[in-house]
């Protein structure tokens, strides 16, 4: 007797056997064709990393090694995508400066280090990170800092002051720029700028 159960739109179709549909041909390894190449490979890795997600070649040519894929085929591969453009570490290493700026607050110390991670060259790095000035930071370094004043407010001045700064540390800003930023901010709040000098701590 066979089986039926109820689909969503409530007809009653039959279930079919727990068994492989025996009319369906199977293709032999012969008829199947013979098994992909190391390039043929390496193309078909590249474009599934590079879907969606911009990569530098570094990280590429990482993942290609990881897959066994040798280094003649993967150098071959990453070369042809490099001259059509699907691998451009310059335009990453820009966007990844503008990203993580904007999104992060990061200086460009801190973005240069990431940079240098993901394989990107010295010198496109210094192209990169050269679109922020020093008033762009300190600008941004602000910002940070007035989003986490309020958080601190209760705490005794040095730890205010240590909080705050080391926030920006942490994000690759200098030590005299952090300790900078956050007297003024802390002055415009109402603190004694002759107190704030005995208090700031060294980073």
């Amino acid at each position: 007797m066979t089986r039926r159960t109820e689909w969503p739109d409530g007809s009653g179709r039959p279930e079919r056997p727990d068994r492989p549909d025996s009319g369906a041909p199977s293709l032999s390894r012969a008829e199947q064709g013979p098994p992909p190449g190391p390039e043929e490979q390496a193309r078909a890795i590249c474009l599934r990393l590079l879907t969606g997600t911009p990569r530098t070649r570094k990280q590429l040519a990482d993942a290609l090694r990881t897959r066994g894929i040798p280094d003649d085929a993967a150098e071959e591969v990453l070369s042809r995508f490099e001259g059509v453009g699907l691998i451009d570490d310059a335009a990453f290493a820009e966007a990844w400066v503008e990203s993580r700026h904007h999104s992060r607050g990061l200086a460009r110390r801190a973005l240069a280090r990431e940079l240098r991670t993901k394989g990107v060259d010295s010198a496109l790095i210094d192209d990169a990170v050269g679109q922020l000035d020093a008033d762009q930071e300190e600008r941004t370094a602000q910002e940070l800092v007035e989003r986490k004043l309020r958080a601190t407010r209760g705490l005794d001045r040095e730890k205010r002051i240590r909080r705050l700064a080391g926030m920006l540390a942490r994000k690759g800003y200098s030590e005299g720029l952090a300790l900078r930023v956050v007297r003024r901010a802390l002055e415009e709040e109402g603190e004694d700028p002759d107190l704030l000098e005995h208090h700031l701590p060294d980073l």
